[in-house]
């Protein structure tokens, strides 16, 4: 078999194998590291990245990580599994999106050595592990208050994207063009593909998401033939081409008639603004036929805050479109 080397260090078939990244210190001296965990197979295949804590407060990836690293689930037959549960150390001991200097990681790529701390951190990610890698996941929850249902985002112009995502077969494949500065765009630059796996919201576990995340991926290693075995999805993976958000005319209290995940009307009434005085109530209705991937759980809005994520598959819009 061929020698693989990753972050400089050799990893032997079939040896499993912790190596820490040295991104910077604490002002207290504290040393961070970024650990990663590789397991690599007894005979030949491809290597397949599972990040997660891009972002320090968004656990239900991390989880998703961590359980397959308990289960032994990222020991494969063939190939490479390349394990990171937290990417951003900072973020994570501070309960955070971001690092201290207030950067978002996923918008520091391809990073500079001697840039930002966000840009560090993207740095030694882009030069430690994407360029020895095939494909990768990279786990993501929705924000603060904010779940996203099960689902899968790529570019969906690429073909190998649409099979890695049929693959992992979440409820829900959102097509996602790229966003600057982003991983999955640094890269794919790189010949590299990365889908996102979304579900859940920051600092909160949602067990259904970490379910299917775990359940989507050991789908997708079966089918980069890795493993043999597989659990078969529960649902239809429905395919997202556009989405839209249903926004708060007003400022108030929101409560939501419907659930992440169901599929609401056109002119569907799917919660209810009041204020706290008694003073006004206004009806939320949907524009369109389409379904809630992400749902708003904070009850205190502003006028603009987004309340639902509405997304719409060929049905959905020929409903709302016709044949256009």
């Amino acid at each position: 078999m061929k020698e693989f080397k990753i972050a400089g260090h050799a990893i032997l078939p079939g040896e499993f194998k912790e190596i820490d990244i040295n991104i910077a210190r604490l002002p207290s001296h504290t040393i961070i590291d970024t650990p990663i965990y590789v397991s690599r197979g007894l005979e030949e295949g491809p290597i397949l990245a599972l990040i997660a804590g891009m972002h320090g407060d968004e656990i239900n990836g991390m989880e998703i990580v961590r359980r397959i690293l308990d289960g032994g689930l990222h020991q494969p037959k063939r190939g490479t599994v390349i394990c990171m549960p937290i990417i951003n150390m900072y973020g994570f001991l501070n309960y955070s999106r971001d690092v201290p200097d207030g950067k978002d990681i996923n918008r520091s790529f391809p990073g500079s050595r001697n840039g930002s701390l966000a840009s560090r951190v993207a740095y030694h990610l882009m030069h430690d592990v994407i360029p020895f890698i095939d494909y990768g996941i990279d786990f993501h929850t929705g924000g603060a208050m904010r779940a996203n249902y099960p689902q899968v985002r790529a570019l969906l112009t690429d073909e190998k994207n649409i099979e890695l995502a049929q693959a992992f077969h979440a409820p829900f494949t959102l097509n996602s063009p790229f966003r600057p500065n982003s991983l999955r765009k640094e890269a794919s630059r790189r010949g590299k593909n990365i889908i996102v796996y979304e579900g859940g919201e920051s600092l909160r576990f949602d067990q259904n998401a970490i379910k299917e995340g775990i359940a989507g991926t050991l789908r997708l290693m079966k089918h980069l033939n890795m493993i043999d075995e597989a659990p078969l999805p529960d649902v239809e993976n429905k395919i997202i081409w556009s989405t839209t958000w249903i926004r708060a005319k007003n400022a108030g209290l929101f409560q939501t008639n419907v659930y992440c995940g169901q599929l609401v009307q056109k002119d569907e009434w799917v919660g209810t603004i009041t204020d706290p005085f008694g003073e006004f109530k206004e009806k939320v209705m949907t524009p369109v036929t389409g379904y809630v991937v992400g749902l708003n759980n904070i009850p205190v809005i502003n006028a603009g805050d987004a309340l639902m994520h509405i997304g719409m598959d060929n049905m959905c819009r020929l409903e709302n479109f016709g044949e256009q």
